[in-house]
């Protein structure tokens, strides 16, 4: 577990209460940034709903418009880069570049001059520099396209790794980056082939320009830019009530950091330590009296992305069991009467962080067999599935065809799932039959076709999940409370362990294609309670009384989260 972290001390903590490491810088004037540059230590960036080409302090929030009489020529430009003393950027279809743009040092843009170096058949999106080598994303082609900076002449292309518009920069001789739009992540090429070498999650959604920068100990520290527009309420003194929904653009540039740890095939990214609280509050809708009670509440699991640093209890005290080697809290009652009323849980102070697994398909082609003991776990129906129905044995069949690759297998299962289902709540769990029939589905209904399926074509698959934080890591030590719980399922790989899969956040799209960020991937956000297990239940000694009563109809349940600060991984 990666247990090395930098996390903040008072001579590292700014005036805002931020990290001086970790600082989000906001331009003023800016309303959505596109592509990012580094010019010696300052960044340079674009927004294309003005035409400003900005100049920003990464330690501060100064701001300058490098083009004040030229923002016309920068209206819906996208990506930016800067090699020597030329300024590139992307704009409709084409690649243009300003030769002699940029003084050393940058106080004022020399030339703003643009001609055009490139014309793509589609949307230029973003655009890179390194030495005499052009490279040039474009979404709807579906490619990195890459130039001869002398001559413009095409010199090959790769396959663009996301779905998204993605931007893209150049670290050294050997390394290319892209960030996407839609898959919430930056991956890592290869510059001279274009494979993957491993990707992250970005840990705000909608990443839209990206760019290393030298730091004064000689590091490179990768920036990244969003943009999106938020909801807020409003105060309207015109209307009564005055409260009304609103939207306003919100864009930034925030430190991107991660860890590649190659041996153990993942990779982290930036991470929060977090506050999470579980409370049950005993309120039964029913008189009723209950006799030596054993109220068990499963605890946060330790996992390659999430470390429990603490647990208190609250309101009453707890001892703890493993079960199946994941710690749970055991509340104790010798008796409960029905006009009885307490609050009882866990607080847990957790270390949380985005991890993307880096198993390629070539890599399992010839995994070992499922191990014996988890076709009576993990492959059977135990959960009303309707593993027995035709309904879903055909779809079963359906999904994956004659493949035979493992993560080909959930991967095709995992699309012909969003295929067919579209996301609504519903007011209970229907069984996998009825919700493929009905064609939309809850987290937990996506689960369980998801289970059903891959059951059926012999991958061993589990529900894991709970609760998410509410995604605000702009909102640290303020009590956030999630609206639902959410589950989403771990698939097992023989030879290397289980992988996260999620159930629906990445059915975004009518018929695809579909994001790959949360396959074999987690954000900072999703917290891990008792993998395996049940998340909470009760024991009594009347095993019959057990059976008759729900938690539901004794409790009220809470839960808090409460981002305490951000997390550097080693």
């Amino acid at each position: 577990m990666p247990l090395d972290v930098q996390s903040s001390t008072l001579s590292q903590t700014t005036l805002s209460g931020q990290n001086s490491w970790s600082r989000t810088i906001r331009p003023f004037g800016a309303y959505m940034l596109c592509g990012v540059a580094c010019v010696g230590e300052t960044l340079l960036t674009i927004d294309p709903l003005r035409g400003y080409l900005l100049q920003v302090d990464r330690t501060g929030d100064n701001t300058v418009i490098l083009n004040p009489n030229h923002v016309a020529e920068f209206l819906d430009a996208t990506g930016l880069a800067v090699q020597g003393d030329t300024l590139w950027f992307t704009q409709e279809n084409n690649v243009f570049q300003c030769q002699g743009a940029i003084a050393n040092p940058l106080a004022s843009i020399a030339n703003l001059t643009p001609s055009v170096f490139a014309t793509l058949p589609y949307t230029a999106d973003g655009v890179a520099v390194w030495r005499s080598t052009v490279y040039v994303t474009c979404q709807k082609a579906g490619y990195i396209y890459v130039f001869d900076a002398d001559t413009g002449r095409e010199i090959t292309r790769f396959p663009v790794p996301g779905v998204g518009i993605e931007n893209i920069t150049v670290r050294n001789e050997e390394e290319l980056w892209a960030c996407d739009r839609t898959e919430q992540s930056v991956y890592c090429l290869d510059r001279g082939t274009g494979e993957v070498r491993f990707s992250v999650l970005t840990p705000f959604e909608n990443p839209t320009g990206l760019a290393f920068c030298p730091d004064s100990d000689g590091k490179d520290t990768l920036y990244v830019a969003y943009a999106r527009e938020e909801h807020y309420v409003r105060d309207n003194p015109n209307e009564s009530p005055p409260q009304e929904l609103a939207t306003r653009d919100r864009t930034f540039i925030h430190p991107l950091y991660f860890h590649y740890y190659e041996d153990q095939q993942y990779a982290l990214s930036n991470g929060y330590l977090i506050e999470v609280s579980y409370v049950e509050e005993l309120l039964p809708l029913d008189e009723i009296e209950l006799q030596e009670v054993e109220w068990r509440i499963a605890l946060p699991a330790e996992t390659d992305r999430q470390s429990v640093r603490r647990v208190k209890a609250i309101g009453r005290p707890f001892t703890e069991e493993i079960h199946d080697g994941q710690r749970v809290a055991v509340f104790k009652f010798d008796r409960l009467k029905p006009d009885e009323r307490h609050v009882f849980g866990w607080t847990v102070l957790l270390e949380v962080w985005s991890i993307k697994y880096i198993l390629k398909f070539g890599e399992v082609e010839n995994a070992p067999k499922l191990p014996p003991e988890f076709t009576d776990l993990y492959l059977i129906d135990n959960d009303e599935l309707m593993m027995d129905s035709e309904v879903i044995k055909q779809a079963a069949q359906e999904a994956v065809g004659t493949e035979t690759n493992i993560l080909r297998k959930v991967l095709k299962i995992r699309n012909y799932v969003y295929d067919r289902l579209s996301y609504a709540i519903q007011p209970h769990i229907d069984t996998p039959d009825v919700v493929l029939q009905r064609g939309t589905g809850s987290c937990g209904e996506y689960v369980g076709l998801l289970l059903a399926l891959m059951r059926l074509n012999g991958v061993a698959c589990r529900t894991i999940g709970r609760y998410k934080c509410p995604a605000r890591a702009d909102q640290p030590l303020v009590p956030l409370e999630p609206d639902f719980n959410h589950v989403w399922i771990e698939f097992y790989v023989p030879g290397f362990g289980w992988v996260p899969m999620e159930s629906n956040p990445d059915d975004v799209t009518e018929r695809g294609p579909y994001p790959t960020r949360f396959f074999m991937g987690l954000a900072w956000y999703h917290t891990e309670v008792g993998k395996g297990i049940t998340f909470e239940r009760l024991d009594m000694k009347d095993s019959e009384e057990t059976e008759s009563v729900s938690i539901g109809s004794l409790a009220l349940n809470h839960i808090r989260f409460k981002i305490l600060e951000e997390l550097q991984p080693s």
